[in-house]
């Protein structure tokens, strides 16, 4: 059996509300019988990091974890990472930057009504519109609106999504007919086939770690699964798998919207901790090579803990609906240690996540 030692601490989902260093490093001896990778570290002590090393003197006290080592792509990540996936309505992403600022407009009207009477008793402020028996203050007739339009433009949002969701389940799309040839960090795309109707749009390169599997984090910190979880996880759903974040008890509900009962998910959820390559537009077809981040990335490894995961994403157009293919990547690492100072993350929101 081989030894190595993987330090990480993930973020949680509402990480940018969350002070890293108030979350403890989950430090591990991972025992496998495949070779451990090159050695890696990205990110730092005092924030969100992942790090994969060998091990040095004092590290015989930490907890010992059992786990597959492999560059095969993990059975959880190619049901839900892998194929055709819609992309969530623009309007989602529009609707929860209205948020704050129709709140904020709501607290003042009703502040402003409540002084009112010390301003100006000929005010607007004071003017009233009577429905029915009662009579409701003008000002509030006008904001009130405002408040609840992001509510309204979600509700349409959610019901565009159901839609195209439906739509592609009554019509599946076959697979694409895609020549790739991997390199040392890109894909060069030599060949590109997609089914009737569909127009390829752009394509990009990327790398990112998956959730970490909730039985080693648990396993790892001592915890038992019937008490009270640890930071930044919740409960786990009891229902089936929705979003591989919501099984592992880190997504709580919210990392994709509305997805309908299918066989397997058709949002594609974002990869929390990610760095991408630039996307290449392809709308003239023909050859391109995808370039993967700046700064170069281990290759594709796995393991319960650490899933560093690399993926070829083609964005589409069919019947109007937005649409993205993926293909999980085994990618080479490089032969020398890499070492990232800071953790690239996404928004955990399939919604807002950027193009």
């Amino acid at each position: 059996m081989m030894e190595s030692v993987q330090r990480i601490r993930y973020p949680s989902f509402d990480y940018s509300n969350i002070d890293p260093s108030s979350i403890p490093i989950i430090e591990v001896i991972v025992r496998s019988d495949s070779k451990p990778p090159t050695p890696f570290r990205i990110g730092n002590e005092e924030g969100w990091m992942v790090e994969w090393r060998g091990k040095k003197t004092g590290d015989d006290l930490l907890p010992i974890i059992d786990s597959v080592t492999t560059t095969a792509t993990l059975p959880f990540l190619m049901r839900t990472r892998d194929g055709w996936y819609i992309e969530p309505d623009s309007i989602h992403a529009i609707a929860r930057k209205l948020i704050a600022p129709t709140v904020v407009i709501l607290i003042m009207s009703l502040l402003l009504h409540a002084i009112a009477p010390v301003i100006s008793q000929n005010s607007i402020l004071l003017q009233s519109y009577q429905i029915g028996p009662l009579d409701y203050p003008l000002l509030l007739l006008i904001t009130f609106p405002i408040f609840v339009l992001p509510i309204i433009m979600r509700s349409f949002a959610n019901y565009r999504d159901i839609n195209n969701q439906n739509y592609y389940i009554q019509n599946p799309l076959d697979e694409p007919e895609i020549d790739l040839k991997i390199g040392n960090g890109n894909v060069t795309i030599n060949s590109m086939k997609m089914p009737e109707g569909v127009i390829v749009e752009a394509a990009r390169l990327q790398v990112g770690v998956a959730v970490p599997e909730r039985a080693s984090i648990l396993k790892a910190l001592d915890r038992d699964e019937n008490e009270q979880p640890p930071p930044g996880m919740s409960t786990p759903l009891p229902e089936r798998r929705i979003a591989s974040v919501e099984e592992h008890g880190t997504g709580v509900g919210e990392a994709i919207p509305m997805p309908i009962a299918h066989s397997r998910v058709l949002i594609l959820e974002p990869l929390r901790v990610c760095s991408r390559g630039e996307l290449v537009n392809l709308n003239g077809g023909g050859s391109c090579t995808l370039q993967g981040p700046e700064e170069r990335w281990p290759g594709s490894i796995y393991s319960s803990l650490i899933a560093l995961h690399w993926e070829l994403i083609v964005y589409v157009q069919r019947s109007g609906a937005k649409m993205q293919w993926v293909k999980p990547i085994i990618m080479q690492g490089p032969e020398e240690e890499i070492n990232i100072e800071k953790l690239p993350l996404m928004s955990s929101r399939a919604e807002i996540s950027e193009k």
